[in-house]
């Protein structure tokens, strides 16, 4: 085992840094001992280096697995860039890339292996993982194992079957950034820890100001606050049509912005995400499509202009702004019609089970796949064509598939954008041979070995855009090189494409045959509401500090924070928050027992009058008490 001296050597030859951040060391040195540890820690906190130092001391390979491809792609993007070998499989890669990657896992010293969840099922990965020296099972995002978490995929649950085909020794490290008591517990469990083992930073972020602001007129709040806070910051919406409308309200206003969401293509988002974190544009409008991933440690603010389904997804957004331990603001619009939207969703989100089985009929016939076939099969799919074709509702069809997908039957995948590749298939000499003979396609075969290296190992993304202008050929002239040479089995050439995939996990059943039970489905939409109405509560109750009753959620305790709207409130009263709550709470154990006159509620309260009317007045201003019409007060339920 490494020591710590040594972690550091490597921490500051990768990555540059000398110290690590708090948390970081000790699950290193957890992870070190051999222990299965589980890591709770907040948003742009470094989880990654958590399992990347320990990985790069150890003697063998980790496994790092994690639902998000283009995430996925990036981490490894980065690796490679500061000198580390690691390879990506995921869902939308030729069985024969898939093949070559994971030789190259057990023969190719590389030291990280990054795979999405629905891989791991898959026969040829079960086969050449146990021919793997794995050092290291990491697992990203890891409350998508819980049935209790807020994103939960059955892929995930194969995960602990691993564990039966890897060393017995092999620790694993389950990475989130937020979790309740109960996710962690259930985590654990279904990973199969050998013992109990959380380690967690405080989620407190002092420097963070949250603010609730209950708004009809968002635009002029919007423009007003803008003009009122510097730097840059994000604003998240639901909408994609949103993301495109605000953007173009501030610019018009003068206010430099941009739109970002899952929709637009690859290279689009590239450019914007580029613009946004290059200082070139202040503001992104933007779904949750837009923050994995994204390391910009000044960003002054985030503003969520409609609800989000829970504290766990408020929290991890929110938590993007002041990064850096500068003030910055987490502000959250809301109106009555707001959460009478969100509640809507409740709705919208649950399609009845029926509708939910003529969609899965809809997408076998959309898919030219006959009753009893298809298990395990990997599909184009586009959901725009989907719904145009049978006459559907975006959202019924998206919310009916993804309940498909949390009871097993299908996956499906984000849009992927992947790039061409080229693998050469022939030896060396064999290929000098080729060319000799071929010489009108010799400096085509130069140029490409001159610009990409190691395709005699595997395959390599290539760009046709860029051989064309390097090459001084047109792009189609590129392409018709590309599939000559693949013809003669000199390379194999897979075109890009973009796409998302969907995933038949088992064979088309017939429709009596498909379970959707009902106390599955109670249970899902059931934990939904819960956290959306935590999610109202939160935002509606103005008399409990933001930053207690965030990490109240999250089972840890902290101090009131002084800042949010609702401490500020509080503050104006010129009392200190023993004097407040214990006042507050008399005056609660009173009314809800019985109403009574202002006269009878001070002389009961006892105290300093004055202290107490502050109290009872800010209960009034804030609809917590109330007068009947016999003029007493009345506690509010």
């Amino acid at each position: 085992m490494a020591n710590l001296d040594e972690y550091k050597k490597i921490l500051t030859k990768y990555w540059g840094y000398s110290q690590f951040k708090p948390l970081q060391e000790d699950v290193i040195r957890s992870v070190s001992e051999g222990k299965d540890t589980l890591v709770l820690m907040p948003t742009g906190g470094g989880k990654s280096i958590t399992f990347q130092v320990p990985a790069l001391a150890m003697d063998g390979i980790c496994i790092v697995i994690s639902p998000l491809i283009a995430l996925m792609k990036d981490q490894v993007d980065r690796l490679k860039r500061i000198g580390i070998r690691a390879m990506a499989i995921h869902t939308g890669m030729m069985k024969e890339e898939i093949s070559i990657s994971l030789d190259n896992c057990i023969y190719g010293d590389y030291k990280f292996l990054y795979i999405s969840p629905e891989r791991l099922r898959s026969e040829v990965f079960r086969a050449r993982v146990e021919k793997m020296n794995v050092c290291l099972l990491a697992v990203d995002e890891a409350h998508c194992i819980s049935h209790w978490g807020y994103d939960f995929r059955p892929s995930y649950l194969k995960i602990a079957d691993l564990r039966s085909l890897l060393p017995a020794n092999t620790p694993v490290l389950g990475l989130t950034a937020t979790a309740t008591p109960t996710v962690s517990d259930d985590i654990m469990k279904k990973l199969k820890f050998r013992e109990k083992n959380v380690l967690s930073t405080s989620f407190s972020r002092k420097n963070l100001i949250y603010l609730c602001r209950k708004v009809e007129d968002k635009e002029s709040y919007l423009l007003k606050t803008l003009s009122n806070i510097r730097g840059q910051g994000i604003i998240y919406v639901r909408s994609r049509k949103n993301t495109r409308e605000i953007a173009q309200l501030l610019v018009k206003n003068k206010i430099s912005a941009e739109f970002y969401h899952a929709g637009l293509s690859r290279e689009l988002r590239e450019q914007k995400q580029n613009d946004w974190m290059s200082g070139r544009v202040r503001i992104i409008a933007a779904t949750n499509a837009f923050g994995m991933g994204i390391d910009k440690e000044d960003v002054r603010f985030v503003i969520h202009w409609d609800i989000p389904d829970s504290i766990e997804s408020y929290f991890q957004e929110s938590g993007r702004a002041g990064r850096d331990n500068e003030k910055a603001w987490a502000v959250q619009l809301y109106n009555n019609s707001d959460i009478s939207r969100a509640r809507d969703r409740i709705r919208t989100g649950f399609p009845p089970i029926e509708r939910i089985k003529d969609v899965y009929e809809l997408l076998c016939n959309f898919l030219n796949v006959p009753v009893g076939s298809g298990k395990n099969g990997i599909y184009d799919f586009n959901l725009s064509e989907f719904v145009a074709r049978y006459r559907l509702s975006v959202s019924e069809a998206y919310n009916s598939l993804k309940f498909l997908e949390k009871d097993g039957y299908v996956e499906l995948t984000e849009e992927l954008n992947n790039p061409s590749r080229v693998h050469f298939i022939v030896s060396r000499d064999d290929l000098y041979k080729f060319q000799v003979a071929n010489s009108s396609l010799d400096g085509f075969i130069k140029l490409l070995l001159r610009s990409y290296t190691g395709m005699f190992n595997g395959f390599v993304a290539v760009n046709e855009d860029f051989l064309s202008k390097k090459s001084g050929l047109d792009r189609e002239k590129v392409y018709k090189f590309l599939t000559h040479l693949s013809s003669h089995n000199i390379i194999k050439y897979i075109p890009g494409k973009k796409s998302a995939l969907i995933i038949l996990v088992e064979e088309r059943l017939e429709r009596k045959a498909l379970m959707i039970t009902k106390d599955n489905y109670a249970d899902v939409k059931q934990r939904f509401e819960e956290r959306l109405e935590s999610m109202i509560n939160y935002i509606s109750s103005d008399t409990r500090c933001r930053s207690v009753a965030l990490l109240g959620y999250f089972g840890q305790k902290s101090p009131r924070c002084g800042t949010c709207d609702v401490c500020i409130s509080r503050n104006e009263l010129d009392l200190s928050k023993y004097e407040f709550d214990l006042i507050l709470d008399k005056v609660k154990g009173l009314l809800t027992e019985k109403s009574m006159l202002l006269k009878s509620l001070l002389e009961e309260a006892g105290g300093e009058e004055e202290k107490v009317l502050k109290v009872i007045r800010w209960l009034l201003d804030h609809d917590k008490i109330r007068q009947d019409s016999d003029m007493n007060l009345v506690w509010n339920n």
